[in-house]
């Protein structure tokens, strides 16, 4: 059972991103080929989600240390040292973003590239999040801001797909058939950098300038680059950090390692004085090698491996926000009356009770709960949002003491709670050992 994590049918974020159903985007684009989809078809702008404005506030007042900012030049990247630098008398972090010299740069023709927005900026955390939610898939998201008439990288691909979203300006477009179909991330354009330079000199399958509001779809691979026209151009560029099929190879490697450990045949050492420069040297063991690696491969179980997989994925998703301070201060109040909500984005699997334990696995974190709290964890999951009071199953202390640990252990959480909130008085402090674990 799961919860928390997506709405299939709705899908918000990736309808911002494309002038196509969703289901028809699943079966002719993703993973495929490129979608552009104008201003004109989508029915907005991408303002909302970063601005102009919200640039020069990211790069002046917020504090931004690298790697968040990079700045690049005819393709290369600019060493960090010119533009960071102490920021004064208690903020003698050498790292900072110096605002003064990276307008320098920038009216030299330099592009800022601003990484990880989807940890700084609070618009595109949601965005990010929504996003991940509605493809199944990690995503991130950067920020390129480019001085008009300016080139930031030449041409290249990503190992990753990608929706641009353009943001201000209007920046020309340049998309090329791919040189390696579906790049794994060991696999980087700069290992075939003379192919991608040829294959950037043939017609392109995209030729095309994205102004304010337009956005465009790229599966990894696929050649890009672009130069911006006449103003300053921003655009977002949201990384989709694709599940791939070479995810559970690694992940069932992974396995087969562990359990071929056990394997006596598989430790030994080879002989006394062997020569490793000569093949012949070690023909048998390294058959006997491979057959054993066969044998164990039959071993592994796919569930397991879809596990594991599982495990790699959720690992690279962040849930929404908490308000620490909020939280407590909710924890601290909580009676059958206060509503609990999970926690908005978390993916969320409650496994079947094994004896008088039962596992809720949570994002990145598996929490051992008595088999007791089983109805009311799948009640709560099922219906995104429950009175404590309404948790089935349990009495009125150990529906208290559930709801306190959900909410510590972030799984939960108290809407519209306030850091200023005041405690509640006169309750249960400690909790039933069958609830608390």
């Amino acid at each position: 059972m799961e919860g928390g994590a997506r709405s299939p049918g709705a899908r918000p974020a990736l309808r911002r991103c494309i002038a196509v159903d969703p289901d028809v985007f699943a079966a002719e684009h993703w993973s495929r080929r490129p979608l552009l989809s104008t201003a004109a078809e989508l029915g907005g702008t991408f303002t909302d989600l970063l601005s102009l404005e919200a640039v020069d506030e990211l790069l002046s007042t917020r504090g931004l240390r690298t790697p968040f900012l990079r700045i690049a030049k005819d393709g290369a990247v600019v060493d960090a040292k010119r533009f960071t630098s102490p920021q004064g008398a208690g903020a003698e972090v050498a790292d900072q973003v110096s605002s003064d010299a990276v307008l320098r740069l920038f009216a030299e023709g330099s592009t800022v590239v601003l990484q990880g927005l989807h940890r700084l900026w609070p618009p595109l955390i949601d965005f990010a999040g929504q996003l991940a939610a509605d493809l199944g898939h990690p995503t991130q998201v950067n920020a390129y801001v480019t001085p008009p008439s300016s080139r930031g990288f030449s041409p290249h691909y990503d190992v990753h797909d990608v929706f641009v979203l353009q943001v201000a300006g209007e920046k020309h477009w340049t998309i090329h058939e791919p040189v390696l179909p579906d790049p794994l991330r060991t696999q980087p354009w700069t290992d075939r950098a003379a192919e991608v330079a040829a294959a950037a000199e043939r017609p392109p399958v995209i030729d095309a300038v994205l102004r304010p509001g337009d956005a465009l779809y790229l599966p990894r691979g696929y050649l890009h680059s672009a130069v911006a026209l006449g103003e300053i151009s921003a655009h977002l560029t949201v990384g989709v950090h694709s599940v791939t099929r070479w995810g559970a190879v690694e992940s069932a490697l992974d396995l087969v390692r562990t359990l071929a450990a056990d394997d006596p045949a598989l430790r030994g050492s080879l002989p006394l004085g062997v020569d490793l420069a000569d093949p012949a040297a070690t023909t048998e063991d390294v058959a006997a090698v491979l057959s054993g690696l066969q044998r164990w491969i039959g071993e592994v179980d796919p569930a397991a491996v879809a596990d594991a997989l599982r495990a790699r994925t959720w690992a690279q998703v962040r849930p929404a926000p908490v308000s620490p301070l909020a939280q407590s201060a909710a924890v601290a109040a909580l009676d059958g009356e206060t509503v609990l909500r999970v926690r908005p984005l978390l993916r969320a699997q409650l496994r079947e009770p094994v004896g008088d334990r039962v596992a809720l696995v949570a994002g990145r974190r598996t929490h051992d709960l008595p088999a007791s709290t089983h109805a009311a964890l799948a009640a709560l999951l099922a219906a995104g949002e429950l009175k404590v009071g309404d948790l089935p199953g349990l009495d009125a202390d150990d529906q208290l003491t559930l709801a306190r640990r959900l909410v510590t252990e972030s799984i939960a959480l108290v809407p519209d709670a306030r850091a200023d909130a005041p405690a509640r008085t006169g309750g249960h402090d400690g909790g039933h050992d069958a609830v608390g674990g």
